[in-house]
């Protein structure tokens, strides 16, 4: 699961990663939530290119976007056969670049909110699918979510799902659509690697959309976490959360 993560990087430092030509002037954004525009990165005849898109993906026969319940994510093992996902992810796959997600952890003794970067700090990228959609007035809109996949033993004490991160060294495999068969592109919608990311306990500012600055990231303390050392070993084998 993924419902909210920021872009804070310069807009040069997010060209040189992701390899598109054009440079859009973007500010950063730290709590970026569905239904906002964000920019993603496809490829068009062998070119990579920002587009500034709808997050929550609106099926190309869709009657109407729905103001409620956008399809922010795509779960990785039913997205080749559910009508909303499966022309998508064989013709229109693309890249979310950003430099954290936002995840909760729902149990005792509260709620709490996680930022989860890369262990670099650097950014990274997540795999997801964009549409176009035209409405009966001729109105037009693009729209993209975010693919899932399970958790890996870093994230699994927090949520069940994470999103799947693309390698830099695999961008183009899945960006040219026209050259890889969709279905030979499933070891990536594997979880990443447990020492690729990082979860950071952070304060409830992120919880709400309107603080959208650098405070939401703050780090708490491990003492104030919601879930202890102890609620995150327990009954996860192997599985261990690093609170930072």
């Amino acid at each position: 699961m993924c419902g909210r993560y920021a872009i804070t990087s310069p807009p040069e430092a997010v060209r040189e990663f992701a390899g598109y030509m054009d440079q859009p002037n973007f500010p950063p954004r730290y709590n970026i939530a569905p239904t906002q525009p964000v920019p993603i990165v496809r490829q068009d005849a062998g070119v990579r290119q920002l587009s500034l898109v709808r997050w929550g993906l609106v099926p190309s026969w869709s009657k109407q976007v729905s103001p409620s319940s956008p399809l922010i994510n795509a779960r990785a093992e039913t997205i080749f056969e559910k009508p909303s996902f499966r022309n998508a992810i064989r013709r229109r796959r693309c890249l979310f670049p950003l430099d954290g997600f936002y995840e909760w952890y729902r149990g005792a003794p509260r709620r709490q909110a996680y930022y989860v970067r890369a262990r670099d700090r650097g950014l990274y990228a997540i795999g997801g699918i964009w549409e176009h959609w035209t409405g009966s007035d001729g109105s037009e809109l693009e729209s993209a979510a975010m693919i899932t996949t399970r958790a890996n033993g870093t994230l699994a004490p927090i949520h069940h799902r994470m999103p799947v991160v693309i390698a830099p060294s695999e961008f183009d495999r899945w960006l040219s659509t026209a050259e890889s068969e969709a279905r030979n592109l499933s070891d990536l919608l594997e979880p990443s690697p447990d020492d690729w990311l990082e979860a950071v306990a952070i304060g409830d500012r992120v919880n709400k959309v309107a603080n959208d600055d650098p405070d939401v990231q703050t780090p708490v303390s491990p003492d104030d976490a919601g879930v202890s050392e102890a609620d995150a070993s327990s009954d996860k084998g192997d599985d261990q959360l690093t609170l930072l």
